[in-house]
């Protein structure tokens, strides 16, 4: 039987932790969050605290873990700005379904609502952007509190959850018991019948079925129940940039990504296709382009945990409410193999017809991208920021299994790759994989957001590898100045006299800069064997482009390249 004893509500915290089974959490002191960090000063030898540079460093560091992982990711921070710059970083994970656990401190109950020093309604501002959020003015509650968080940030669409706990709930005592942490299950209640069989007719009738997938078959674990039902009904594949891995990007079947970065072939096909059936994908506006013309000959199959999610931006004909692996199990046990030969080969048409190019006469970022997943043989863990180094990371590299790409897709934030590779790297550690390589893919204008993280991997002797992609632009706004603001660059131009790889090597990093295609494979080389964080400067063109593309508002289809500009010029 489980010993009860009476503990302070900082050990309480630390306990609770133990028991879900946390090893690191990622976090910035202060003032109201005092106690729970002389805990984990107790605890050092069973919880690692990773002090970062930065809350919002924290927050995607937790996030880097758990999408690493599948597991819980943690980060803590004091009241006041300490929790308010966990923001961005909560937002990123609710964006993207992650299950987080965010923990700060307040002010003393008796000083709420008295606007005392670094006092904030963390609930309120953070109420829009987590699963559930909580405060917690009495120690009684804190133990069931944090259990239950734990809970609702794993069950269905996973989501973050914030608790926020009053500073005399962390000194006061109570009883505490250990208790084993609930089992969170598949949820199945809502897989009806009628759904499945409404489904299978249409599956059985389609003569060019398609299957798109998003992060949900990630978050599901449904990756080879995926493989089983594209191979026995014989359909070409797609993702999302969330659901990159979830099937093997070097596939017979696989065509790529879709959407406004897609590839032609995937557009073509589902534009084409006679049946959609979408794996745990939200049809975020990235991917349908004009939902008008979108899959416009297809009857819809949307298979999705959130009920939330159907019939939002698509019309569905048929919609199964429920865990992803769940229900593709169910359907692959009562399909008997079905071939679609001509539509196979008219897939492979149009992927040998339009395959992704660029420039191979210089460094870009796609000659960048192939040399990484030449030199790792596809086996690393890619980060990354948001915008062309984010497309160009999504494009090039092969991802072959889940939870290979980490990066920020619903939010699109900026800074967030850096702290996540922290994350993902130590999350590696922690499943006893120090060798996993782990990059973050970067611009040069997402570097400066959070590169004061390239400290807190140095401090910590995390041995990230950060690739900045450097056009000395934000890249991607230039490249819609360029194509649909007649080449206004307002505010795009960072060609100043910063120093990226002098201020890394100051923040303990190593550093190379890159300018010519030849010299990139010998640096990378280096940086996979080196034991620090190393940080690689590849300076590009500031023109080069992410292609192909859809313009805002029209339909995927109308996919273009910059052959096809030049044709309509």
């Amino acid at each position: 039987m489980a010993e009860t004893r009476v503990l302070p509500g900082s050990e309480i915290v630390v306990e609770c932790l133990k028991e879900q089974g946390v090893k690191t959490v990622f976090g910035y002191p202060g003032g109201a969050i005092l106690e729970i960090y002389d805990a984990l000063y107790k605890h050092q030898n069973e919880i690692r605290h990773i002090l970062t540079s930065h809350e919002q460093g924290a927050a995607h560091a937790a996030d880097g873990y758990s999408r690493a992982t599948g597991k819980v990711g943690v980060c803590l921070a004091t009241s006041g700005p300490g929790a308010t710059n966990l923001v961005t970083g909560i937002a990123t994970a609710y964006m993207d379904s992650i299950p987080l656990i965010a923990i700060t401190c307040n002010v003393g109950v008796t000083l709420l609502g008295k606007d005392s020093f670094q006092e904030i309604d963390i609930l309120g501002i953070t109420m829009p952007i987590t699963k559930y959020n909580f405060i917690v003015k009495d120690v009684k509650n804190l133990a069931k509190t944090i259990r239950r968080a734990f809970q609702i940030a794993q069950s269905g669409r996973p989501g973050p959850v914030l608790i926020d706990i009053t500073k005399n709930a962390t000194i006061e005592k109570c009883e505490f018991t250990p208790e084993e942490p609930h089992r969170v299950e598949r949820q199945k209640d809502t897989i009806r019948e009628e759904d499945l069989e409404a489904a299978m007719e249409l599956i059985q009738r389609s003569k060019k079925p398609f299957i798109f997938v998003g992060g949900g078959a990630i978050l599901s674990g449904a990756s080879e129940e995926l493989r089983t039902l594209a191979h026995k009904i014989q359909a070409p594949v797609a993702d999302s940039l969330m659901g990159k891995g979830a099937f093997d990007g070097t596939d017979a079947l696989y065509t790529g990504m879709l959407g406004m970065h897609g590839t032609k072939a995937s557009n073509f096909g589902v534009s084409e296709c006679d049946l959609l059936i979408v794996a745990g994908a939200r049809f975020s506006d990235r991917v349908t382009g004009n939902t008008a013309m979108f899959a416009k000959n297809a009857k819809v199959i949307h298979i999705d945990v959130d009920a939330a999610e159907i019939n939002k931006n698509v019309h569905a004909d048929v919609r199964i409410i429920g865990d992803l692996k769940t229900v593709l199990r169910k359907l692959n046990t009562r399909l008997d193999p079905i071939h679609h030969d001509e539509w196979i080969v008219h897939m492979e048409r149009l992927k040998d017809m339009y395959p992704l190019r660029y420039d191979k006469s210089q460094l870009t970022g796609p000659y960048v991208i192939e040399t990484i997943y030449d030199i790792t043989k596809g086996n690393a863990v890619i980060c990354t920021e948001v915008g062309q180094n984010q497309m160009w990371a999504a494009q090039y590299y092969k991802y072959s299994r889940p939870r290979q790409l980490l990066t920020s897709g619903g939010l699109g934030t900026m800074g967030y790759g850096l702290g996540a590779s922290i994350g993902a790297k130590l999350a590696y550690e922690d499943m006893e994989k120090p060798d996993m390589p782990i990059f973050n893919i970067a611009g040069d204008g997402c570097f400066r957001m959070n590169m004061n993280e390239v400290a807190t991997a140095a401090r910590y002797g995390v041995p990230v590898i950060e690739v900045i992609i450097n056009n000395q632009v934000l890249g991607m706004v230039r490249q819609w100045q360029t194509l649909f603001y007649g080449k206004r660059y307002a505010a795009t131009m960072l060609n100043d006299s910063v120093d990226y790889c002098k201020l890394s090597e100051a923040m303990g990093a190593k550093a190379y800069r890159v300018v010519s295609r030849e010299e990139l494979r010998p640096v990378l080389e280096e940086a996979m064997k080196a034991q620090v964080p190393v940080v690689i400067d590849c300076q590009i063109n500031c023109d080069d482009k992410v292609y192909p593309m859809v313009s805002p508002g029209n339909a995927i289809q109308d996919a273009f390249d910059d052959t096809d500009l030049k044709i309509r010029q």
